[in-house]
C-alpha cells in the first residue's frame, strides 16, 4: 500500500506541475451547471456575430441531453425541469435545432410532464421573462425603492449577501421595467405552460413586501423623485463594482443580468460598458472535448492556492511553488469592498476567487492563500506583512456567533427568507457555516499559530459543537455536502486540539466510518442539500473519499483498517475515468447550481495521501 501511495503522490505531483501556467497560476476548469452556457448562447446570439463560439457552446450543451430528452445537473438526477427548459430554449433560439426535431420534441414532452414553465426555478423564469416568454409580475416583484432604505433600517438592500446583491440589483431594474428583448427567432414557449400561469413566489412574501412598503412611506421626497433615485442607485451599484475586465464581480451570471439591466436603463447595445462586459465574459470560456463551457467564475486563485499548499506538504515538492506564491501575492486585495460595512475598522488583505476579482475577497480563498504562504515565511521575511494583513482580515470577519461566513459579517436577517425567489434562504443570506468555520479553524491552529485558548478558536469550537447534526455530521454549504461539512469541521476541531475524547469529534468520526462504501471509499449525492439529510451516491468519488480520509487521519493520527481500505479505494478511483470522477462535489445553490472542480481529483487526493504517508502503521 505504501509503495502504491508513494507512486500516486509522484504521479499527481508531476501532473500538477505540468498544468502550471508560465506566470505560476493553475487553469483548471470550474465546470458548473449549464445555466451559464445557456446565458452565453443567448447573449452572443443576440448581440454578436460570433457564430463559431455559439456553435461550440451549443454542441457541448446538446451532448449533455439524455436519450429520453431531458437534461440534468448531476448523474443520479433523472431529469431537471429548469435545465431542460433552458437548454432547449437556447438551442432553438440559436438555430442549432428546429422545433420539430426529435431532441426538442422529447424535451417538450418532459417539460409538460413535469408541470411546464410555472414549475421551473425562479432563475429560469427570469431568463424566459427577459426573452418575453414569461410575465415579470409572476417572477419577481420587489420594488426598486428597497435600494433607498438605509443600512440601519430593520431591512435594507445591504442586508442581502454580497453575491445576492450583485444579482438583485439588475433583476430589480429589469423587473421594474418589465424588460424584454425583442429579437427575431425567439422561440415561443408559451404553449409549455400547462395551465394558467400562477405567481410562483413564496406565499409568505407579502409579509416582506408590506414591511418594505411601510419603510418606503417613511422616506422623504416626491414619489417620482424617489423612484428615479432608487433606479439610479441600483445602476450605480452595478457600475461601481465592475472589474477591470468588464465583468460584475467576476461572475458570469451577474454580468449577464447587468447587461440586460443596462439595456433596460436606456443603454445602447454598442455602449462601451456593455461591449467590455461581453469581452470580459469571453475570458470565462473554457475549451472542453465536447466544446466550450462557460464558467461562472474562473477559479485561478482557489486552484493555485490549493495546489501550492498540496505540493509543499511533506514529503515536500516545492517545484513551481515560488511562481505560484508570486502569482498569489499579485492578487492580494488592498481595496475596500462591501465587506467593510460589517468590519469598518478592518484593513483590506484578503483574496478572491478569480484573477479579475479585486474587491470581493472571501474567507475560503484567503485562508487557502495564507496556507500556501506559510511554509515560506521563515525563508522569505518579506512575506510577513502580506501574511499578517491576510490573517487579520480573516480574524476580523468572524461572526459574533463564533463561526465564519463566506464573504461578509452579519448577513443573517431572517426577513430575507421571505424574498419571493426559490432558494432565497441560501442565496440571500451569508451565515456562519460548518465548512467555512472548520477550514478557517484548521488554518488558524495548524498554520496561523493560534492556540486552543485563543478567543477566536474557542468561539469557533463552540459554534461547531453547537451546530452539529444529531447523527454526528455537519452540513457543508459550499460542497456536497454532509461529507464536506464533516470533513471541514473535524479537521478544524482536531487542529484545535480536540480528540476522540471530545463527544462531538467521536460522534462525527463514527458517522464518517458508518457511511463508508463497500469498496472502501465515500460518495454523497447532490440530493443531500435538497433533502436536508445525507443521501448516499452509491459510488465513491475521489474528492469525497479524500475528504473523509483527511478527516479520519486528522482525528486518529495513525493508519487504521478503515483508513487503509479508504486509501486502497482512492488509489483505484484515481485510475478511473467515468461519471464518478466527473461528479460535481462543489455546491452553489441547492437544487440549481453544482460544480465539478477539475482540480479536485488531483489536489484533495494528494493532500490525503501525503498525510497518510506521514502516519505510523
Amino acid at each position: 500500500m505504501k509503495d502504491a501511495a508513494e507512486k500516486a503522490v509522484s504521479e499527481i505531483t508531476s501532473a500538477l506541475q505540468a498544468e502550471q501556467d508560465h506566470d505560476g497560476h493553475y487553469s483548471y476548469c470550474f465546470e458548473n451547471s449549464l445555466s451559464t452556457d445557456v446565458s452565453m448562447i443567448l447573449l452572443l446570439h443576440s448581440f454578436t456575430n460570433d457564430a463559431s463560439t455559439v456553435q461550440s457552446l451549443c454542441t457541448r450543451l446538446a451532448s449533455l441531453q439524455h436519450a429520453e430528452g431531458w437534461w440534468s445537473l448531476y448523474h443520479d438526477e433523472k431529469g431537471n425541469l429548469s435545465a431542460t427548459i433552458e437548454a432547449s430554449f437556447a438551442l432553438l433560439y440559436a438555430g442549432f435545432y428546429k422545433k420539430e426535431s426529435q431532441e426538442i420534441q422529447k424535451a417538450f414532452h418532459f417539460i409538460r410532464a413535469k408541470g411546464g414553465l410555472r414549475r421551473s426555478h425562479s432563475m429560469t423564469k427570469i431568463i424566459l421573462a427577459i426573452y418575453g416568454e414569461y410575465e415579470w409580475p409572476h417572477v419577481f416583484h420587489l420594488p426598486v425603492h428597497i435600494s433607498l432604505l438605509p443600512p440601519a433600517s430593520p431591512l435594507s438592500f445591504y442586508d442581502f449577501s454580497s453575491y445576492a446583491r450583485v444579482h438583485m440589483a439588475p433583476i430589480l431594474l429589469m423587473s421594474d421595467k418589465k424588460f424584454r428583448i425583442l429579437k427575431p427567432g425567439i422561440p415561443d414557449f408559451h404553449t409549455l405552460n400547462n395551465r394558467t400561469v400562477e405567481d410562483g413566489s413564496d406565499p409568505r412574501s407579502p409579509q416582506l413586501l408590506s414591511h418594505i412598503k411601510r419603510k418606503i412611506l417613511n422616506l422623504a421626497g416626491a414619489p417620482e423623485q424617489l423612484y428615479w433615485t432608487a433606479r439610479k442607485r441600483l445602476e450605480s451599484y452595478m457600475i461601481d463594482r465592475i472589474e477591470s475586465d468588464g465583468t460584475l464581480y467576476s461572475y458570469t451570471s451577474s454580468t449577464v443580468y447587468m447587461i440586460y439591466a443596462l439595456l433596460s436603463c436606456g443603454y445602447k447595445e454598442s455602449h462601451p460598458v456593455i461591449q467590455k462586459a461581453i469581452s470580459g465574459l469571453r475570458t470565462h470560456l473554457f475549451p472542453l472535448k465536447e466544446g466550450y463551457h462557460m464558467q461562472n467564475s474562473p477559479s485561478a486563485i482557489w486552484d493555485t492556492a490549493l495546489a501550492a499548499h498540496a505540493l509543499a506538504l511533506p514529503p515536500s515538492s516545492k517545484a513551481g511553488c515560488t511562481k505560484a506564491l508570486s502569482f498569489l501575492l499579485q492578487h492580494q486585495q488592498y481595496r475596500y469592498g462591501d465587506w467593510v460595512m460589517g468590519a469598518p475598522s478592518l484593513l483590506p488583505g484578503g483574496w478572491g476567487f478569480s484573477k479579475s476579482n479585486s474587491i470581493h475577497p472571501d474567507i475560503d480563498d484567503t485562508t487557502a492563500a495564507l496556507r500556501a504562504l506559510t511554509p515560506f515565511l521563515k525563508s522569505h521575511p518579506s512575506l510577513t506583512n502580506h501574511y499578517t494583513r491576510g490573517l487579520n482580515w480573516v480574524l476580523g470577519l468572524q461572526n459574533e456567533d463564533g463561526g465564519w461566513p463566506a464573504f461578509e459579517k452579519g448577513k443573517t436577517n431572517p426577513l430575507l427568507r421571505y424574498v419571493p425567489m426559490d432558494g432565497a434562504e441560501h442565496a440571500a443570506l451569508d451565515p456562519s457555516t460548518a465548512d467555512l468555520t472548520g477550514r478557517t479553524l484548521e488554518f488558524l491552529c495548524a498554520d496561523g499559530g493560534l492556540k486552543s485558548d485563543h478567543p477566536s478558536v474557542k468561539k469557533a469550537v463552540h459554534w461547531l459543537t453547537d451546530h452539529q447534526e444529531k447523527d454526528g455530521s455537519w452540513y457543508g454549504r459550499w460542497g456536497v455536502c454532509f461529507i464536506y461539512g464533516t470533513w471541514a469541521a473535524l479537521t478544524g476541531m482536531a487542529a484545535a486540539g480536540k480528540t476522540t475524547a471530545h463527544p462531538a469529534v467521536l460522534k462525527a468520526a463514527e458517522w464518517l466510518m458508518s457511511i463508508q462504501n463497500t469498496d472502501g471509499g465515500w460518495g454523497e449525492s447532490c440530493r443531500s442539500d435538497q433533502n436536508g439529510t445525507y443521501s448516499p451516491l452509491g459510488n465513491s468519488t475521489p474528492s469525497q473519499t479524500a475528504w473523509a480520509l483527511d478527516a479520519l487521519l486528522s482525528v486518529y493520527k495513525k493508519r487504521t483498517p478503515v483508513i487503509d481500505q479508504g486509501v486502497s479505494s482512492l488509489l483505484k478511483q484515481l485510475k478511473n475515468n467515468d461519471w464518478s470522477t466527473r461528479y460535481p462535489t462543489g455546491a452553489g445553490l441547492p437544487g440549481n447550481f453544482y460544480i465539478h472542480y477539475h482540480s479536485y481529483n488531483a489536489i484533495w487526493p494528494l493532500i490525503a495521501l501525503k498525510k497518510y504517508l506521514q502516519m505510523d502503521e
